[in-house]
């Protein structure tokens, strides 16, 4: 079983910076694709970013030139900074594996951008 952990949420100021961590209990060197989505109340989950196992990124245009996604094959973890937090981007962010065994998704953090 496919295991995904979430660290690093938490309440920032606006403008502020967070950096979220996903470690996955197995190899990433061979997966499809690893990435971030959020979601608020009320509303579907929300693609933010991923990265392919080509090394190739992604980002929505709400989050581009503000959040950056990479990865460390060594730990099998996941990162995802975030600078220039903005209020709207309050959710609980969600850490997603598409491999050949299939989709997992992690637990979710949440990320409060407020004053």
């Amino acid at each position: 079983q496919v295991q995904l952990v979430e660290s690093g949420g938490g309440l920032v100021q606006p403008g502020g910076s967070l950096r979220l961590s996903c470690a996955a209990s197995v190899s990433i060197i061979s997966i499809y694709a690893m990435g971030w989505y959020r979601q608020t109340p009320g509303k579907q989950r929300e693609f933010v970013a991923d990265i392919t196992g080509g090394g190739n990124t992604n980002y929505a245009d709400s989050v581009k030139g503000r959040f950056t996604i990479s990865r460390t094959n060594a730990n099998n973890t996941v990162y995802l900074q975030m600078n220039s937090l903005k209020p709207e981007d309050t959710a609980v962010y969600y850490c997603k594996l598409l491999s050949r065994r299939g989709i997992y998704w992690g637990q979710g953090t949440q990320v409060t951008v407020s004053s």
